[in-house]
């Protein structure tokens, strides 16, 4: 069985949440449940920090490659 990717992982924790706000679960069953979507919100954060890693924007600068860490921030 291969690792989920993000949005496999992501649907995954959505379907838990839905079922943890239905009420309908047992005391176990959610305490269960929450334990299962923290290791999925856990894996989706993984995810995350790898990508963020991976994302680099390539500059040229004075016959460079000038290799800059992505920052989503929006500069002022």
């Amino acid at each position: 069985m291969k690792d989920a990717n993000f949005e496999e992982t992501m649907e995954n924790l959505e379907k838990i949440a839905t079922e943890l706000e239905s009420g309908e679960l047992s005391l176990e069953e959610s305490v269960s449940k929450f334990e299962e979507g923290m290791k999925l919100s856990k894996k989706c954060n993984d995810i995350i920090g790898e990508a963020e890693k991976k994302i680099t924007i390539l500059l040229q600068k004075n016959n460079k490659i000038v290799e800059e860490e992505f920052s989503c921030e929006e500069k002022q």
